[in-house]
């Protein structure tokens, strides 16, 4: 009994060393029929079997084997049919598993640049359009849409977009307050085309508010007789000289009051309104 206690140990060690060797005889059979396979699947396009006979063989490359060519020719087939069927996400993403590989080229470098370019584009077009949403998720594709430092292209455009409808935002509470001249300037920060577009109502609103302050003087004037003196400050030049003032932080008042003796002006007050003239 103590003899055959001692040779069971030896019998499993034996059994096990035996398996090892057939898995690794199996691994390396089929590693050695790996190169035919993939070559035999790029001639036919198989590209997925390509694709996956190269992954395949990759991973056994301890062997002593390496991946062919043809494993680069099935990733850059494949990700040229991916992006002309516009699944661009997934394109990229072979793209640059063939740009990392033994057999990426500085052709498939430029490829891919190419890509994000107009990938790019595309985004750009979106946000001009007003599609803030639209252009984060065609730069999502290429992890463009955000980073932590805050520098991605999407987040510019974030930023640009949050800023626009700040400006906006602040032009609505200062209109119903009458503050034309700081509604103005809020309206003339906006660089945004869309914004711009759809700011015009409010634009309009101020503009209006603007003549009134004119009409306003304009009767103040009548009302002084013929003696008065004849209004003639440019209109043009006092808006945008108070625009220029709110701009650099002067309180809209002051802007406008010290625009008004720039000019060569003085306030005159008519009841509620105010009117600059010579």
């Amino acid at each position: 009994m103590a003899i055959r206690r001692h040779r069971l140990p030896r019998f499993w060690l034996l059994v096990t060393l035996g398996l090892v060797a057939g898995g690794v005889g199996a691994a390396y059979w089929w590693e050695r029929q790996l190169p035919g396979r993939l070559e035999r699947a790029a001639q036919e396009g198989r590209l997925d079997d390509c694709l996956r006979y190269g992954e395949q063989l990759t991973s056994l490359r301890w062997l002593g084997g390496a991946a062919p060519q043809e494993q680069g020719r099935c990733r850059r087939l494949k990700a040229e049919n991916l992006w002309t069927s516009g699944q661009v996400g997934e394109a990229l993403r072979v793209q640059l598993q063939l740009v990392n590989s033994e057999a990426g080229s500085s052709a498939d470098q430029r490829r891919l640049v190419e890509w994000q370019r107009q990938l790019e584009a595309r985004a750009l077009a979106r946000f001009q359009g007003g599609d803030l949403e639209g252009a984060l998720a065609v730069l999502a594709t290429f992890n463009a849409d955000h980073n932590p430092e805050g520098t991605a292209l999407g987040d510019t455009l974030r930023e640009n977009w949050n800023r626009n409808r700040l400006q906006r935002d602040r032009a609505q509470q200062l209109i119903p307050q009458k503050r034309w001249w700081e509604a103005l300037d809020a309206l003339n920060r906006i660089d945004h085309p869309w914004w711009k577009t759809h700011t015009q109502p409010l634009r309009q609103q101020v503009q209006k508010g603007i003549d009134g302050l004119r009409n306003a003087h304009e009767k103040e004037h009548d009302g002084h007789g013929k003696g008065g003196l004849e209004s003639n400050v440019p209109s043009d030049k006092l808006n945008a000289l108070v625009t220029a003032k709110i701009a650099a932080g002067v309180d809209d008042w002051q802007a406008f009051t010290s625009a008004c003796k720039e000019l060569g002006g003085r306030v005159v007050e008519a009841g509620p309104e105010s009117a600059c003239r010579r």
